[in-house]
């Protein structure tokens, strides 16, 4: 479902990823863990397009996001074409990003129907369903500002399953809301990937990662250093530089 190969990304002279290579299959779930600048944020935004790489390649469900190859030149897709291939890659911030002078109904039901051109009913039927999945169907007309950190993340969970994407990414889901508020955070997603949905998390949540990936990975300094299954991996890591992370996280 994804694949990325020997991604570069540089912001002027400081270059943040330096050759990821990553393969995640349809309906498996990867975590990304690893030290704050490592680029693990930079990379899932490279997934889908909101940071343009400057080499390497990076393939979704076979599509390029933001580029079409033309002999062996990629070629900048126009905006309304980016568009239209994100759309089936849900993302999920780290700070819920929710329209605040729309309803927890309204945030989800306009990008099914401005981008995706569904008729208003049928997002709003398919919506409420969401709401229902996530546990939230009695704030569907409540404003962002009136909800907790952990039900505003569930509402961005839903609304980014509104437009029915293939691959959905988690940039620290959880790294904003108070302790008590994370495990309902996590039960949906653990729900998501129970249910088969392919999905990529940059988290600091070792536990999770341990329960529900298939495959995690770990990054520092731009590249991956190690990846596998996370139980044997965080259990005996092979490398050094695995080993120091975990020992100080866990």
């Amino acid at each position: 479902m994804i694949h990325a190969a020997g991604v570069r990304k540089n912001f002027g002279p400081l270059e943040v990823l330096k050759g990821v290579d990553l393969t995640v299959s349809k309906g498996s779930v990867a975590c990304i863990i690893g030290p704050s600048g490592s680029g693990k944020s930079t990379f899932l935004r490279c997934i889908n397009h909101l940071e343009e790489v400057n080499s390497g390649l990076i393939l979704v469900d076979g599509n390029f996001v933001g580029y079409r190859l033309q002999g062996d030149t990629l070629h900048e897709l126009p905006a309304s074409a980016i568009c239209q291939r994100r759309a089936e890659i849900g993302m999920v911030f780290q700070h819920f990003n929710l329209f605040p002078n729309m309803t927890v109904l309204e945030n989800l039901i306009e990008a099914p129907v401005r981008v995706r051109k569904e008729p208003v009913a049928q997002a709003r039927e398919h919506a409420l369903e969401l709401l229902r999945r996530v546990g939230l169907e009695a704030k569907r007309d409540v404003y962002p500002r009136n909800l907790s950190g952990g039900q505003q993340q569930r509402v961005a969970i839903a609304r980014a399953l509104a437009m029915k994407p293939k691959v959905l990414l988690f940039d620290e889901p959880t790294s904003a809301l108070d302790p008590e508020l994370v495990g309902e955070v996590l039960e949906v997603m653990k729900d998501l990937a129970q249910g088969g949905m392919t999905m990529v998390v940059v988290t600091h949540e070792i536990g999770f990662a341990r329960e529900v990936a298939d495959t995690l990975v770990f990054m520092d300094g731009g590249v991956v250093v190690e990846k596998g299954d996370p139980k044997e991996m965080i259990a005996n890591p092979t490398s050094q530089r695995t080993r120091d992370f975990l020992g100080r996280v866990l």
